[in-house]
Parts: structure tokens; C-alpha cells; sequence
């Protein structure tokens, strides 16, 4: 590889853009490929504002032209259908110049993407890229089932936190991180730990995200926990440290997911995690052995989980040794950089 030449291209969103695909990316710059194959990342979408959103895409767009021709791969990361039709302005004139293409999906769910209303953008994208990469083979199947193309590829989301030296006391919290919306499950969360609170009245549980938090406290305030259940907001830095180190139970009861950093982020910080069997979970999810697994909507159950942990030392234990062993084996940087390193690998070839 000639390293005074530039060889992959990464269109995305914004470094400046709260989110998964960000995260990704970030986590991607700090593995060998990035340096060996010269890759450049165009920042193609931002989340404040329409003007801004619509200069970034002029933008990036003046930058892709100028630079595609010099590029050996074009590494596209796309999710939802509005993210996919603006990918369509590079994808196009990339397959048409011969360019290799890798299209990147984060998608959370299969109803407003590849089987919605748009369904005609991701199958002219995805039956002309030279590799789709996946986030699991849950996702590598509903994408075979919907387009029958062979070329798809799994590549996990990695453990992108670098957990800092900073010492914090552990607390009893339950911690839930992500956006406070109906998706992630935030009020299933309060109402299955409103029937354990009044048992285990040092524990707490606390919300690091934006989104519906007012209507998140109304709920704790209905089922009169209002004094053990905290709301962040949204924290990132030394505030997201914080949050994970202090928390003893990491929680996410989400409907719809690709592969949801927050449990990789819990993974990062060794806490035992209770979850949902969706998107790329089922993967890896060992029940009782790895994680706690309910299914989504399921308040008793997952009352039950959230009382197991605070109760059961050798389940607590077990769980939070197998977390660790996630973050430092197979969802490590290393490992997935290594993995998208030897798609550009082969594609070169």
C-alpha cells in the first residue's frame, strides 16, 4: 500500500453528532487500517439544523468529488431511509466510476428501512456495493431474506469507551443509558423498578440521556419513586465516566436495536447487563450466563432481573466477569478493527 495516497474514503455523520454511527467511526480512526489505507472521513449529515444540515451536505459532497478520484474504496455508513437517499448522491457516481464500495448498516429496525416504503433505496444500494456490512447475522438474515444478495458481511460494533483512571465510588444505581424514548423502553424500566423500590430503598435507578425526560419523572412521580429515580440528562466525557462507575446494573430495555452501544459501553466498564433479545443481542446472549434477558415489554420479568442482580452475589459475579471478557476478546477495538481492515484488504485486491 502506498501510504502517500489516499485510499478509503468514510462518509458519515458528523464528529460533532450524539449517536451510534459516530461512536463507530471514532472507534475505527484509532485502528491500524485507518492509518494503513489513508482513510479520510466526510462528515455528510449534522443533527442541528436544517441550514447547517444542508451545508454540510454541499459540502462534503464538493469534498467527495474532489477526492473519489484519487480513492480505491468508498466506505458509505447509512441507517434510516433519509440517511440512505442522501448516501444515493455518493454511492452513485462511486459505482459508476468502477470505485469499490462498502455500505455500512446502522439501521434499528427492518419495518422502517429495508422492508418499508423506501425499500427501493437500500436494494439499488445494497445489490451494487461491492460488501454490505451488518451488525449481526439477525440483521445478515432479514438482509439476505429481503434481497437474496450474497455479499453481506457481520461486523459487531466494538467497545468504544476508553474507560479513564478516575476512581468513583460505587452506588446502588441501576443505570440506563441512550435516548429517553418509547424504542429504548425507558418507562418499562420505571414501572418494573417501582414494584422492587419500596424492598430495596438504597437502590436507585438513573436515566443518562435526553429526549422524554418530564414525562419520565410525571411516571416516577405517578408510582411515588420519584426520590430513587434520577434523570441526567444527557452526559458524555467525564460525566458519562461518572455515571457508568458509580452504577452497579446496567439496563436497557429496548424494542428495536442494531447492535446498542450503551450495552457495549457497559461492557466497557464491567456491569452485568439485563436486556432485551433484539438486533444484534441474540448473537451472543447466553441467559444467566452473559447477561439477563426479557423480553421487551415485559415488566414482571424484567422486575425479576433488576431483584436477581441486587440479590444474587454469584449471578452478580458471573455476569459481570463475562462482561469484561466481551470488551477485552471479541467486541475489543482490536478485534473489530481488524476485522474491517481485512475487508479493505481484500477489496484492494
Amino acid at each position: 500500500m502506498d501510504n502517500n495516497k489516499l485510499a478509503v474514503l468514510i462518509l458519515a455523520t458528523s464528529q460533532k453528532t450524539r449517536g451510534g454511527i459516530t461512536s463507530v467511526v471514532k472507534a475505527h480512526t484509532l485502528g491500524n487500517q485507518w492509518k494503513e489505507y489513508n482513510c479520510k472521513w466526510i462528515e455528510t449529515h449534522i443533527d442541528t439544523g436544517m441550514f447547517m444540515a444542508l451545508w454540510y451536505l454541499i459540502k462534503s459532497y464538493l469534498q467527495f468529488l474532489f477526492h473519489m478520484p484519487f480513492a480505491k474504496i468508498i466506505h458509505i455508513h447509512l441507517s434510516e431511509p433519509g440517511s440512505a437517499i442522501r448516501k444515493l448522491l455518493y454511492f452513485f457516481p462511486a459505482h459508476l466510476f468502477g470505485k469499490k464500495t462498502i455500505v455500512h448498516f446502522h439501521a434499528f429496525s427492518p419495518d422502517t428501512t429495508i422492508n418499508g416504503s423506501r425499500q427501493w433505496v437500500y436494494r439499488y444500494i445494497f445489490c451494487r456495493a461491492d460488501r454490505v456490512v451488518v451488525l449481526s447475522n439477525t440483521w445478515k438474515n432479514v438482509v439476505y431474506e429481503a434481497f437474496k444478495n450474497e455479499n453481506i458481511e457481520v461486523v459487531y460494533n466494538p467497545c468504544t469507551t476508553n474507560v479513564s483512571e478516575k476512581k468513583y465510588s460505587k452506588q446502588k444505581n441501576i443505570l440506563y443509558a441512550g435516548a429517553v424514548n418509547a424504542r429504548k423502553g425507558y418507562a418499562d424500566m420505571i414501572l418494573a423498578f417501582a414494584k422492587i423500590a419500596h424492598e430495596y430503598r438504597d437502590w436507585n435507578i438513573v436515566f443518562a440521556g435526553n429526549g422524554e425526560i418530564e414525562q419520565g419523572k410525571a411516571l416516577a412521580k405517578e408510582l411515588g419513586i420519584s426520590n430513587q429515580c434520577i434523570f441526567l440528562g444527557w452526559v458524555n466525557g467525564e460525566q458519562k465516566d461518572k455515571a457508568f462507575k458509580e452504577a452497579s446494573i446496567f439496563c436497557l430495555p429496548s424494542y428495536a436495536e442494531g447492535f446498542p452501544m450503551a450495552v457495549l459501553d457497559a461492557w466497557s466498564y464491567g456491569l452485568p447487563v439485563i436486556t432485551t433479545p433484539v438486533g444484534g443481542i441474540p448473537d451472543v446472549a447466553k441467559n444467566e450466563e452473559n447477561m439477563l434477558v426479557f423480553n421487551p415489554g415485559d415488566i414482571e420479568k424484567l422486575s425479576e432481573c433488576m431483584r436477581r442482580l441486587i440479590t444474587d452475589e454469584i449471578l452478580y459475579d458471573r455476569i459481570k466477569k463475562a462482561s469484561i471478557d466481551f470488551a477485552e476478546n471479541k467486541f475489543s477495538l482490536k478485534e473489530i478493527n481488524a476485522q474491517i481492515g481485512n475487508i479493505y484488504k481484500e477489496l484492494v485486491k
